[in-house]
């Protein structure tokens, strides 16, 4: 009965997203993951699609595999580069109407172990790429009085764990980025939402995860299992990220979206503990918290 649910919810997405007017979506990271589930779903719901790839090759496979996909080279760390490249996507295929900011990848290594030029390069692609896509939209959206930005951050942009410092740490960033955009834009008629998910079937896990070499014992009861459970678990993970990409379509159809939207129930269930907790703590530290007051 709950399977039944959860496939007529994925199914009213799509009938939802159908019932809308034709839009443009611009999808970074479109050729995998969630970037490639979003794409695809939009192109059968009848939108326009325009997907950034870093490579020829990518370019390649991701045309192979949806035809109808406009693609355009775009490597969100050349900051410079990406204005121009927004202005000629939409000189070619029209105003976009909906910013999925996917491009992004995970680091998973020891904070004391891990350079800290891995540090930099995961803040460039989670954090400082999707805010420089967002900022080459944000004056087409303002001055059109529309638009729609989905940052996909994660459920690692409001909880952390050992082992992803720089990973929850670029996705925090974002996340708070996120809160500020959408204040900023909800004047001139733009959403911003962050797309918070939990643990998916996507390569994040597996061969797109950067993994710092292991070199400080002291660390190996802490982390090794967690290492294990995470190489365990790639491939089986609870999430679908074709009924993510539907819920994204439920989302954007939506006249009040939310801030932040979980995705998955662990997200769910891991928020809401990290949240008790942070209650908790509160209560606690109460009194010395107010004792600072002049």
């Amino acid at each position: 009965m709950r399977q039944g649910n959860i496939i007529d919810q994925s199914m009213n997405a799509i009938k939802q997203s159908e019932a809308m007017s034709e839009q443009t979506f611009f999808i970074t990271g479109a050729n995998s993951g969630f970037g490639f589930a979003i794409a695809q779903a939009a192109l059968e719901a009848g939108h326009r699609v325009i997907g950034t790839v870093r490579s020829q090759t990518a370019r390649a496979s991701l045309l192979e595999r949806l035809p109808d996909v406009r693609v355009v080279l775009c490597d969100v760390t050349e900051f410079d580069s990406i204005p121009a490249v927004v202005a000629q996507a939409e000189e070619d295929h029209g105003p976009v109407d909906v910013l999925i900011n996917n491009a992004g990848y995970g680091h998973e290594g020891i904070l004391e172990e891990s350079p800290l030029e891995e540090m930099r390069y995961q803040f460039d692609v989670n954090a400082f790429g999707a805010v420089a896509v967002a900022k080459a939209f944000l004056p087409r959206f303002r001055e059109r009085r529309s638009g729609f930005i989905v940052n996909v951050t994660s459920m690692g942009g409001l909880i952390t764990m050992p082992g992803i410092a720089y990973y929850c740490g670029s996705k925090f960033a974002l996340q708070g980025i996120s809160e500020v955009m959408r204040a900023e834009m909800a004047p001139f008629g733009v959403h911003v939402t962050a797309l918070c998910p939990g643990s998916f079937r996507t390569d994040w896990a597996g061969r797109s995860m950067v993994r710092t070499e292991r070199s400080i014992a002291d660390y190996d009861a802490l982390f090794d299992p967690i290492r294990a459970a995470r190489h365990e678990k790639d491939g089986k993970q609870l999430g679908d990220p074709a009924k993510l990409a539907a819920a994204v379509l439920q989302l954007v159809a939506s006249d009040a979206p939310p801030p932040q939207l979980l995705m998955g129930s662990d997200a769910l269930r891991l928020v809401r503990e990290r949240l008790s907790r942070m209650e908790s703590e509160i209560a606690d530290w109460e009194e010395l918290t107010r004792s600072t007051d002049g």
